[in-house]
């Protein structure tokens, strides 16, 4: 195991930089996931730190080594990609002890480190199997027996999910979270899906446009976004926003909507009286209510568990999201109150968070 350090990268193609000094510190032993939209630089960023993109300025090292001229097989990494890349005309067995085969290593360690591997995944009854006969969560399985064979110091996984149905992608979540338990080698994993980033990360690193907008736990950028983009990005449904103006006349404080809506807040910036901002609450905090939120029901959605609803206040869209289920149909006038000790508080311009 090792700790990876990623400092003021920057990667450039020909005039168009993608990256923009990036700096991520990794602790070894974490599991930390690089998430983003398409076209946020997170793979770019993974393929720098393979060593399959060569880094235009900063450093990376792994360790107490700094790897920028290292060469891929010789950083003891480890990669998992999205579309397996089994070698077709080898058994499972074969796939996944061919890299000690390049090295040299004789039959019996490379016979005892797949059974090893085999026994962690449960591919023992599939070794004998090629490729073509497994199914895709079984082809992702053999991919990762692949990669913990060579015992790196870093895994790296390039989506690794994104090919699998809904279903087994739960799966098979759950399998790669268990075996960072088990293993406990540091990890950098990248997705677009949010989901998996907060059910797998022990650290989040969220990207945009070839920056990082922030960096911490899952639910302290669940909790405590430092801005819009993070705000919106993570947690599904996504965060409202609903734009108004900021009012502090020594009562309560609240934000006032173009509509004349009245959104509580517990506090607020000093001077702050007047300010345009943008008033971010999550669907789950959002309550039925005599007064409030006046909105008129477009959309129901009905999951089992809970009952969400998509409502528009204005020329403005809202999603709440209940426990309970309430006989509302599309058409319907409803009050909405959100909870002020949840509320978030951006300034309108800049999107940044406002504390108070």
């Amino acid at each position: 195991m090792a700790s990876v350090q990623i400092s003021d990268v920057r990667k450039s193609f020909g005039g168009f930089e993608v990256l923009h000094g990036v700096t991520v510190p990794i602790e070894d032993g974490a599991f930390v996931v690089l998430v983003g939209p398409s076209g946020c630089g997170k793979s770019t960023l993974l393929r720098m730190l393979a060593g399959l993109e060569r880094i235009t300025s900063g450093t990376i090292s792994i360790g107490e080594r700094v790897v920028n001229d290292v060469q891929p097989k010789e950083r003891d990494i480890a990669m998992v990609f999205q579309n397996y890349a089994l070698y077709p005309h080898m058994t499972v067995a074969q796939n996944m002890g061919f890299s000690l085969k390049l090295r040299g290593a004789d039959q019996n360690a490379i016979d005892s480190k797949v059974n090893r591997a085999a026994d962690i995944l449960d591919l023992r009854q599939l070794l004998d199997r090629f490729p073509r006969q497994l199914s895709g969560g079984q082809r992702q399985r053999v991919a990762m027996g692949r990669a913990i064979v060579r015992d790196p110091q870093v895994f790296l996984f390039d989506e690794p999910l994104s090919n699998l149905d809904a279903k087994l992608r739960v799966a098979m979540r759950t399998e790669i979270k268990e075996l960072h338990q088990r293993l406990k080698t540091t990890t950098v994993y990248v997705t677009h899906d949010q989901i998996e980033a907060m059910t797998m990360a022990d650290k989040i690193v969220v990207m945009h446009d070839g920056i990082v907008e922030q960096i911490g736990a899952p639910l302290e950028l669940y909790d405590r976004p430092d801005n819009k983009f993070v705000a919106g990005f993570i947690g599904s449904p996504a965060m409202n926003f609903l734009d108004g103006t900021l009012k502090v006349n020594g009562g309560a404080p609240y934000v006032e909507t173009a509509n004349g809506a009245k959104l509580p807040l517990v506090d607020a910036p000093a001077a702050s009286n007047g300010r345009p901002v943008s008033y971010g609450i999550r669907p789950e905090h959002l309550a039925f209510a005599d007064s409030g939120i006046e909105a008129e029901v477009a959309v129901v959605e009905p999951t089992g568990s809970e009952t969400q609803i998509v409502a528009r206040v204005g020329n403005q869209e809202m999603i709440a999201v209940f426990r309970e289920r309430h006989p509302i149909a599309p058409g319907d006038r409803i009050h909405l109150q959100p909870r002020p000790d949840v509320a978030h508080l951006f300034d309108r311009d800049n999107g940044q968070r406002l504390r108070a």
